[in-house]
């Protein structure tokens, strides 16, 4: 196989069927050894959290696609921390588009003067970032993305509504796990005419809390699996 792509928690390689396939790593984003699923950089090694994370992501896929919500999961193998995805182009260089159900993280860091720390944020708040690790991942904006032509008006309206609905299905399973969602991160792509959802949905791209406090990354996951 082809490599095409070294991420920080995945490596991307290019199968003969035109598809790719994911290998999930055991890296995690934060900082000073601590998870933090908004860094820029790993921050540490959690053994076993790839295949781990690959097993949220399949839950989450399923689920997704069952809800008729397009994505680019095909299958997976877990024994070899790998998912078969469809080929997809990203928006740019490269983007990820955040739902906040409460004021945390850099949110709250840009905002706090404003709103109280964990306050809620009635509906769901949608915002998206460049991916840039130099620049800070900086936030852009509708108008932004249709000057720079890396999103029109239409696809930007589509990924929000999408957004929204993909992190409720995420939300509503983990409320029945008495989990409350903060926030979470997603990718886009388009393959062919479609816009669909990319890369993973597991413990390191969200926020999640148990009767108030945050829950670690390897505890989320195997409360989210039941096991």
């Amino acid at each position: 196989m082809e490599k095409v792509y070294e991420g920080k928690t995945k490596t991307v390689y290019a199968l003969p069927n035109g598809n790719c396939l994911l290998k999930f790593k055991d890296d995690v984003t934060g900082e000073n050894g601590k998870f933090d699923p908004g860094a820029n950089t790993v921050g540490l090694s959690i053994e076993g959290i790839g295949k781990e994370n690959l097993k949220t992501s399949i839950h989450f896929f399923e689920k997704i696609n069952a809800a008729g919500i397009k994505t680019h999961y095909v299958s997976a193998d877990v024994d070899d921390a790998t998912m078969e995805v469809l080929k997809a182009t990203p928006f740019g260089h490269g983007l990820e588009v955040i739902c906040r159900y409460r004021a945390v993280g850099s949110f709250f860091r840009r905002y706090g003067e404003y709103i109280k720390e964990g306050a809620e944020l009635p509906g769901g708040f949608v915002e998206m970032t460049f991916k840039n690790d130099d620049l800070g991942d900086p936030i852009v904006s509708k108008d932004a993305l249709a000057i720079l032509q890396v999103m029109n008006e239409e696809q930007y309206e589509k990924v929000k509504a999408m957004t929204l609905a993909i992190t409720k299905i995420v939300a509503d399973d983990l409320k029945e796990k008495g989990l409350d969602l903060y926030d979470i991160k997603f990718e886009y792509g388009y393959n062919g005419e479609n816009v669909i959802l990319i890369d993973e949905i597991a413990s390191g791209n969200m926020r999640v809390y148990k009767d108030g406090k945050y829950v670690e990354p390897m505890d989320l996951t195997a409360m989210i699996l039941g096991s």
